[in-house]
């Protein structure tokens, strides 16, 4: 049922992802306009209409706002540190496959930041979590790759541990639980993108962890930026990546993955 899910989600989002569906949608209703269907203008509307908003508006940031200031990252600094849990996405696997070096993605402070963390806490255990998101099987696991770059890094080998068998966030929390067996009275932190954070603890929760967010990776600020200043397809990148959180919010908590709808502190 697992397998189901994950492949059913993969493909769903291919076609549902604002991008995809807007081009789609003008794809459509332009060969019907050109096939004399008249109802062919609200789908080309609506595809053309959204691409143009995404131009001119920030929406990008609008949607990701919400979820990025959900989580704060704590004023203080836990004084004492059992372990770091840091969320695989920033490790763009087929580009590390092909160069034999470690690749990273727009998500990349989830690796730095854990190193930082870890020299900061050295009694603190470093744990990564992830594989392959790929449908592709063979895909290399996320896991490998942060070995490889964290050992560079200088972190010792024992402190560090990788599950590198899920898939999915869901899987990210169930598995590395069974992994580390947390103990009562030990500090966790929970580290991954802000905007993925608010899904990310209510997941975690839910699984039985006790464990304190530790948000990086903003994409957004105090101040909205000002019109027209980030290109076209970073704005259309951040408004899926966005979208998609929120998607995940509402699926999550009708599979039952998550602790509420919108987490929260």
């Amino acid at each position: 049922m697992q397998d189901i899910l994950f492949v059913a989600s993969k493909l769903l989002w291919w076609v549902l992802r604002p991008g995809t569906l807007a081009i789609l949608l003008g794809l459509i209703g332009l060969l019907a306009l050109w096939l004399g269907r008249r109802w062919g203008r609200w789908p080309a509307l609506a595809g053309l209409g959204f691409l143009a908003a995404v131009a001119v508006l920030p929406l990008n940031e609008w949607v990701q706002l919400p979820l990025e200031d959900r989580f704060p990252r704590p004023a203080t600094e836990p004084a004492h540190v059992d372990g770091i849990v840091v969320l695989g996405g920033a490790v763009e696997q087929r580009l590390t496959e092909a160069r034999g070096l470690p690749a990273l993605n727009g998500a990349a402070e989830r690796m730095t930041e854990a190193v930082a963390l870890a020299r900061r806490h050295p009694e603190a255990r470093l744990v990564f979590t992830g594989g392959s998101a790929s449908l592709a099987p063979g895909a290399l696991a996320e896991a490998d790759v942060a070995r490889q770059l964290w050992l560079d890094l200088g972190i010792p080998a024992g402190r560090m541990t990788f599950e590198r068998e899920s898939r999915n966030t869901h899987e990210n929390a169930v598995n590395t639980l069974r992994l580390v067996r947390q103990a009562p009275g030990e500090t966790w932190l929970l580290v991954t993108s802000a905007s993925h954070m608010p899904r990310s603890m209510g997941v975690f929760r839910k699984a039985g962890w006790r464990i304190l967010a530790w948000p990086v990776n903003y994409r957004t600020g105090d101040r909205q930026s000002p019109w027209l200043e980030t290109s076209f397809p970073v704005r259309l990148q951040e408004f899926e990546w966005g979208s998609r959180e929120w998607v995940g919010l509402a699926a999550y908590w009708l599979m039952g993955r998550t602790d509420a709808l919108f987490p929260a502190p």
